[in-house]
Parts: C-alpha cells; structure tokens; sequence
C-alpha cells in the first residue's frame, strides 16, 4: 500500500541526506520518482545534503499544484512511483493535501522530509498538515545538538551573531548582502529548549563566561566546558 511518511527533526538531524539514500534506494531497484525542494540551503533547485551530496530537483513555488504535475507527467507516459519531497515545512497545506490525494488515489508513495517548527517554536503550517494527514510521522533518530552537548530540540533564529524570536516565519539561513552594513547576516542555531527560553545561543554564552562584570556562581553551568576525567 502506498504511504504518505514525514520524516522531522531538527535542523543537523541528517533529513536531506536521508532523502537523498532514500531515492537512491528505491531508484535501485527500478522505482521512478520526482525529487522536489523549496528554499533549499544552496539557493538552487536541487535537494542538497550538508555532507556534500546533491541532486537535481524540481523547485516548488506556491502555485504548484502537485497533482496536475504528476498526472501530467503520467499521461505523458512516465513512470511515477514515489515523490521525494524535502523541506516539506515551506509547502502551502493545500500542497500537502494534493499529495495525500496522490498517495489515496493514484497509489504513489510519498516521502516528506522537514522540520515541524519555526524560530518561534511555532508549527510551519505545512508541517501541521503533514503532521494531521500522514500515515506515518517518524523522528528520526541522529539527534543535533546544542552548543552545550545536550539533545537539541529547537531551531534558533540568529542574526549578526544575536539570538532573534521576532520576524517573517520564513528567512533563508546563511544570508548576506552585497552591503554586509546594510543586510544582516541571518543564521540558524540549534538550541536545547532551556538555552532558547534563556535567550542563550553560544555566542551569548561565550560573552557571560568572558565578562568580568559575572561572578562563578552566577555562571550558567552549562556555558562552561565539562571537565575531562582524568586518564588513567
């Protein structure tokens, strides 16, 4: 039976390369299946790994209608077995039903790869749907982690190098402008929930374990390194 299956997690968690095994998988046994991606990290219509592997992909803009793309493709006589769908999050809900529907009615397996929550800590409205429609959701299990060592669970908005909970829902990370004075540098920082609520990404953590004006106590224990034990 086909399935619709959203693969999450936070950002660092492998979902890409996960995507990518995934389609080289099903491809080797002489499955057919479209690759698709939106706002993908290279800036380019391809699905991309940060471990260096890349893929031509099909770019998803709010106006695709999935379902006229795949019935297309199938009256033109293509194979469609399966959908690789990465950053999932970024597709409008009416998206996520189309695929749903693929799945339902013309038996077409659909894997969706993306995060669930924004800067804010707030669901992406794709991702609520996937969340409400899939067959199955699956975290996946290589766990990214915060800057203090513990699991990471949120994904933190950083801009010049200052922790931000305030702005559009979507800004593509690693972004600067021809004049770095004008366009800030926005990044993303995966964060343990305690360090998000305290506003502490790492440089804000280097900062108080560097400033005179902080007493040891007054440290938060996990902005220090933990001392090695002793070798025997």
């Amino acid at each position: 039976m086909a399935e619709l299956a959203f693969f999450t997690g936070t950002m660092d968690c492998g979902k890409s390369t996960l995507a990518l095994q995934m389609d080289h998988t099903h491809s080797s046994r002489g499955r057919s299946g479209l690759l698709f991606s939106k706002h993908d990290r290279s800036g380019q219509a391809v699905l991309s790994s940060r471990l260096g592997l890349t893929k031509p992909a099909l770019e998803v803009l709010d106006d695709l209608d999935f379902w006229d793309l795949v019935v297309d493709q199938v009256t033109n006589g293509r194979i469609v077995d399966y959908l690789i769908c990465d950053e999932a999050q970024f597709y409008t809900p009416v998206q996520i039903e189309q695929l749903a529907r693929l799945v339902d009615e013309m038996g077409i397996d659909v894997f969706a790869f993306g995060i669930t929550a924004d800067f804010r800590t707030e669901l992406f409205p794709g991702s609520r749907r996937l969340i409400e429609l899939a067959d199955r959701t699956q975290q996946l299990q290589v766990q990214a982690l915060c800057w203090c060592g513990k699991a990471a669970t949120v994904n933190a908005r950083v801009v010049d190098g200052v922790m931000v909970v305030e702005g559009e829902q979507v800004v593509v990370g690693d972004v600067t402008g021809v004049d770095e004075q004008a366009v800030p540098t926005v990044e993303y920082e995966m964060l343990c929930r305690r360090h998000y609520m305290r506003r502490m990404n790492a440089s804000a953590a280097r900062a108080q374990a560097m400033s005179p004006d902080v007493l040891p106590f007054d440290l938060d224990l996990c902005a220090l390194p933990h001392p090695r034990p002793p070798t025997p």
